[in-house]
């Protein structure tokens, strides 16, 4: 089986597995969705969902976080861990967007790239689950490690990664492919001890001798 025929195998068997993904993180618009991402950075889900209410309920939209105080800021979202940078980012995220943006979340990855904290993974988070536009794949350590062990890809570099999976999957289903491979990542092939003796794509795994 050639690597395109493997991915889209590897696709219909999580989509079965995942009918319905949507994003673990919490959010109603794509500001929400951009914040709870940015702070998602070597942090939990869980974690965040617990302080972007908090993180809300202070600032509840964009022109009252760029007028925050950076300190209060980090102070609130502490616990997610490099405080302080996300808070200023968050600010500074803040600010460009009312100066340049109009006061509203471009809809672009050029656009979006040039915000203080978003790369292309925060980027394409945001595309493509609050504006349904698909400009390419998030790769977090999740979708790395999978793409990697999977055969889908040599290389360890997200950009490169990407680049890699876009051409094997329909364009309209890049989004899904960011969920299927975070969950399964979790759930059944995380870095260490991964579960191959109940992993429905184990027939699909080129696995020996191979380390993500």
């Amino acid at each position: 089986m050639n690597t395109k025929h493997r991915a889209r195998e590897i696709y219909a068997r999580l989509k079965r597995r995942y009918p319905a993904p949507a994003p673990a993180l919490d959010w109603s618009d794509a500001w929400e969705l951009l914040v709870a991402t940015v702070l998602a950075a070597q942090c939990t889900d869980e974690r965040v969902n617990k302080v972007t209410p908090v993180l809300f309920a202070h600032w509840p939209d964009i022109a009252s976080l760029a007028e925050a105080d950076v300190a209060e800021v980090a102070d609130v979202v502490r616990s997610t861990g490099f405080f302080r940078n996300k808070a200023k980012n968050l600010k500074a995220s803040a600010n460009r967007i009312i100066e340049v943006y109009g006061g509203e979340v471009p809809r672009t990855m050029a656009d979006l790239i040039t915000l203080p904290g978003v790369a292309r993974k925060t980027a394409n988070i945001v595309l493509s689950n609050a504006f349904g536009v698909f400009e390419g794949i998030a790769v977090d350590t999740h979708v790395k490690r999978l793409a990697f062990r999977l055969g889908l890809t040599k290389n360890i570099d997200p950009v490169r990664i990407e680049k890699d999976l876009m051409p094997l999957y329909p364009r309209e289903t890049w989004g899904e492919i960011n969920h299927f491979l975070v969950y399964f990542g979790r759930e059944v092939c995380p870095a260490r001890s991964p579960r191959c003796g109940s992993c429905e794509l184990d027939d699909l795994c080129p696995k020996h001798g191979v380390k993500a």
